[in-house]
Parts: C-alpha cells; structure tokens; sequence
C-alpha cells in the first residue's frame, strides 16, 4: 500500500496493558475515526471494569463500536465476530470514516485478514464438556488425548497450549474430522492485507507486567469484585467464553471465602502476566511485518 493512499483501515494489536486504548483514541481524532473492538472479552456487557473497556465517558467522546454488545450468557464466537466486525466497518467506510481494530485477540486479526475455515458449530455439550476438560486436566494429559483421537492437528499444536488443544478437540469429537483438516479450506477475508495499515505496541515485559498489575489493583477500586459477584449471581456456565475474563475466577474465590483478598491479587496477577507471555508470543510468532512502535511513537498517528 503506498504511504500516501488512506488505508481501508488501521489495525492496532499489543499485549494487556500497552496502552492500546488510548493510543487508538489519538488516531481517531485526527483521522476521523471509529473504534471498532478487536477484544474477545471487551464484547461482554457485564465486564467493563475487569476488561479494562472504555468508560461511558470515553464512549460518548469517541465513537466505539462492539464494546459491551453480548451477554455472559451468550456462547459468542470469533465466527459471530467477524460479522459483527464486517458490518461495523462497512458502516464506517459509509460515513467515510476510518475503521480502527483495536484488542489484543490474535486470532481476531488472523480472520479478519484471512478468513475462517468453514467449521461447523459446536454443540453445546461437548463444548462444555472439553472447556471445563481445559480448566481441570493438566495440558499433557489434554495434548495426550488429542494425540489418540487427533494424531494429524495434535502434530501442529504445542503441548502446553491448552486452549488450543480443546478447540481441537472438541472439533474432532463433534464433526469426525480433524482441525487441521478443516483449516485447509479457505475462508473470505474481510480486508485486504495489502489494503490496511498493521500496528504493534511494543513495550518491555517486565513494564508491561508492572502496568497490568497496578491496573488490576485499580480495577478493585472501580467495581472489579462488585462485576465478579454479579456474574457469580447469574450461575454463569464454566464452559462460555465470558467465563475465562482474567480476574474473574479468583476475585470468586475470594467472595465464596476460598482464597484471601491477596491470594486472589497475586493469583490475578500471575493469571495476567501468563496472557501477557501467550500474548507476545503469538506477535512474534504472527505479527513480525506489523510496523513496532513504542511509546514515544505512540504521541501521533501512524498513518
């Protein structure tokens, strides 16, 4: 893409506590903007405060879209997200504004550029079944089992990547067919590669595990147990996605009294600094031909 045409739209990616937000709000000032949300866990209506979502406040000056627009209760997909994302950008491209993706969900970005292999949905059972498998079998005995029903995608994932390994299972137990078997059929891309602009915001591990864990110090001053305790209510199903928000599972530990306030401060804080590293890796894994820029780049746009 010349540097002289505008993008169809800016990408903007970076770990937990980056600085993300606010460097997306400083683009779409100055470009005439829309934030659209590139966040697996900034879609669920009930977690403002332990998802670090915009404040209504920062909504109303800047103009967000799909912050906060699905239940807890809602099994909500990549898939149902990139629909969402679609007619969000397209309604931005209508009113000649920017699109400006913004989170820290890899495989958020991957679809959107890529597209999704045509996965048949998963029902309900099963995929409960293999997420609460996910929270309680140790990731050796996950990767095992993947190795006697899914030889083939098994050879692809890393042992100590539960998630990926449960995706994969319960893809094999509900369709008969390996994952790796289905991500050899392309899907649709959303937007160009050549026709966006990609931004990474770098920062030093250890500044980034400083940063996560003050804010999620201020988290519970903001209302992050009142949020916890209001889901814990609701019965949320263990096998949705809204049920792996990090912070979420501690902070009810610490109101059922199984854990004291600081264990479930420092079980938090770890639970982040181990998304954070997953983070990383996949930006250096995905995201090597994104344009790094630091905080000092961070004061004007990119584009």
């Amino acid at each position: 893409m010349s540097t002289r045409q505008r993008p169809k739209a800016l990408l903007i990616a970076g770990p937990t506590a980056s600085g993300k937000s606010a460097y997306a709000i400083v683009v779409a000032r100055s470009r005439h903007g829309v934030i659209i949300n590139a966040d697996s866990m900034q879609v669920y209506r009930e977690f403002r405060v332990l998802t670090a979502r915009p404040s209504p406040a920062q909504e109303a000056r800047d103009p967000h879209r799909l912050y906060g627009h699905v239940s807890v209760k809602d099994p909500y997909s990549v898939g149902q997200w990139l629909t969402d994302a679609a007619g969000a950008i397209a309604a931005a491209h209508a009113a000649d504004q920017l699109p400006i993706i913004i989170g820290g969900t890899g495989l958020y970005f991957r679809a959107l550029l890529e597209g999704l292999a045509p996965v048949p949905s998963i029902p309900h059972d099963i995929r409960s079944r293999w997420r609460n498998a996910g929270e309680s079998w140790p990731a050796e005995d996950l990767y095992a089992e993947l190795q006697r029903m899914d030889p083939m995608t098994a050879a692809n994932l890393r042992p100590s990547d539960p998630q990926r390994l449960v995706r994969a299972l319960e893809v094999m137990e509900a369709t008969g067919k390996p994952l790796a078997e289905w991500q050899k059929i392309k899907g649709t891309p959303v937007l160009a590669d050549h026709e966006v602009a990609k931004v990474v915001i770098s920062r030093d591990r250890e500044v980034l595990y400083d940063r996560s864990a003050r804010r999620f110090e201020l988290m519970l001053e903001e209302g992050a147990l009142a949020e916890a305790a209001l889901v814990g209510r609701l019965g949320l199903d263990p096998g949705l996605p809204a049920s792996r928000v990090l912070g979420l599972s501690p902070l009810k530990r610490f109101l059922s009294g199984e854990m004291s306030r600081q264990e479930a401060i420092e079980t938090a804080q770890r639970d982040t600094r181990r998304y954070i590293k997953r983070q990383l890796t996949w930006q250096n894994r995905y995201m090597i031909s994104w344009k790094h820029i630091d905080p000092q780049q961070m004061k004007t746009p990119a584009i």
